[in-house]
């Protein structure tokens, strides 16, 4: 998850058309292999503004501890969140790792202090944040390495080339991006192959339709952060309400279920400190949205 203040191969991603009916839990991952499509995003574990501590360290543990209890097998965090803390708090909880747990991790912010957020694309500094989260996170390789942002002040090539040395080096097993468009997608892709992509996308802000499309195309995961957030449509007598009255869930549950039935390379990765909170976003993964309900949100939130 991002700040939010909140040529085909045996390894592409099935690529049906959005709006498909297929909900398939898992997608292939190029270079990462087979996880599950909904995921746990680790950037609530951490203190209020995505800065320190979280209010009750063991409690965070036990959150990461139990997402992988429910069956999640593919975890995001980032260096940033904390910063440091979140990686800290993963591997406190998780390693030694079970076999077939991702956990993925992004480079690419510097904070100066709570909600802040700046991009810094030096090759030397994503270079130390990737050999500090090998640290952090107690592993020999990542497996999946993120920018974060691309930093405008930087040549974005230099960015991409210092990624790639990393995972040619076996420090990285795949790699991808965050909050990027089309052509910067096509651009990465002349330096290494890109496993995934995680722009902001839910029922409400769809700006990157068109990076979706794309991702469906070549076989990339696409991770929407921010993929709960559904405004107005989630307020009583909404759609959304209305829509999880019917099915017996919660709005967060049916908001979730229509991400997973947007696309099947949609990777939803909801985020929480809260043990409730994780399994209630969980069994989103056992709602089925009929055709009528799926299309009443899909026009509400055009």
């Amino acid at each position: 998850m991002s700040p939010d203040t909140n040529s085909p191969d045996t390894n592409s991603a099935d690529t049906k058309s959005t709006g498909t009916t297929n909900q398939s839990a898992t997608i292939d991952l190029k270079d990462l292999g087979t996880v599950q499509r909904l995921g746990f995003g680790a950037m609530r574990i951490v203190g209020d503004g995505v800065w320190g501590e979280p209010a009750d360290r063991a409690a965070a543990v036990a959150v990461v501890r139990r997402a992988v209890e429910l069956g999640v097998d593919f975890i995001d965090t980032a260096d940033s969140y904390g910063p440091n803390i979140s990686e800290e708090i993963i591997a406190e909880a998780l390693h030694p790792y079970k076999d077939g747990l991702r956990i993925a991790t992004k480079v690419g912010f510097t904070r100066t202090g709570p909600n802040k957020w700046v991009p810094v694309g030096r090759p030397e500094y994503l270079r130390q944040q990737a050999e500090l989260s090998l640290r952090k996170l107690k592993v020999d390789t990542i497996d999946l390495l993120q920018l974060h942002r691309i930093d405008p002040k930087v040549d974005a090539e230099e960015q991409f080339g210092v990624l790639r040395e990393l995972q040619d080096e076996g420090k990285v097993r795949a790699l991808g991006l965050s909050q990027v468009s089309v052509a910067e997608l096509e651009a990465a892709g002349k330096h290494f192959t890109v496993s995934t992509v995680q722009n902001r996308y839910n029922l409400t802000d769809r700006s990157s339709e068109d990076v979706l499309r794309y991702s469906e195309e070549k076989g990339i995961g696409f991770i929407p952060w921010a993929p709960i957030s559904a405004g107005e449509l989630a307020q009583p007598g909404g759609p959304l309400d209305e829509a999880a009255s019917r099915l017996d869930a919660t709005t967060s549950q049916v908001a979730l279920a229509w991400l997973l039935r947007r696309s099947p390379v949609m990777m939803p990765i909801p985020g929480t400190g809260s043990l409730s909170h994780l399994e209630e976003n969980i069994a989103a993964a056992g709602i089925t949205l009929d055709d009528d309900t799926y299309a009443g949100l899909e026009a509400a939130g055009n």
